[in-house]
């Protein structure tokens, strides 16, 4: 499954920051890391997002779902396996419900700190994306909320791919 060249097209279409007041982004620890991209970008200025998500109980549903999928998948089993899965999901809610404007609180680190040392691949990246999208189709999230969440998070690839 390719990822659809109209979501690379959204990512240009994203709010622009002065149009929604951003949440705040989680502190940095480690002063040897620069956040090159937002963890927390805004995707909307309504709560309309995150209900076609089925809120944040769909979106609890959606990551037992694609973590699954991300143990499964020989090309993002090795950044998952041995790791703490609830906790990940947790903050994987938290971060997805922050982003589409929803009454979450984000208790992650940024994702440049979340992933420093990770040695994560292009090629892996993308597959956890074609893993997220497929358990998006599976809860029947509409095409053009998914679209606006992804094109929402794809500049954190800056942070997250290393290698």
């Amino acid at each position: 499954m390719k990822i659809n060249i109209a979501l690379w097209a959204l990512t240009l279409m994203v709010l622009p920051a002065s149009a929604l007041a951003a949440p705040t982004e989680p502190a940095v620890s480690d002063p040897s890391i620069t956040p090159r991209a937002p963890t927390l970008p805004l995707a909307t200025d309504g709560t309309a997002l995150l209900e076609s998500f089925g809120g944040t109980a769909g979106l609890t549903r959606i990551m037992d779902d694609v973590m699954v999928r991300w143990l499964a998948n020989p090309r993002t089993r090795p950044f998952f396996e041995g790791s703490d899965e609830e906790r990940i999901k947790k903050q994987l809610v938290e971060q997805f419900c922050v982003v589409m404007n929803g009454p979450c609180t984000y208790s992650g680190r940024t994702m440049a700190e979340s992933h420093k040392g990770m040695k994560v691949t292009e090629g892996a990246f993308y597959a956890l994306v074609e893993e997220l999208q497929i358990s998006l189709n599976k809860a029947n999230v509409p095409f053009f909320a998914q679209n606006r969440l992804i094109a929402a998070l794809a500049p954190m690839h800056r942070d997250i791919i290393d290698k």
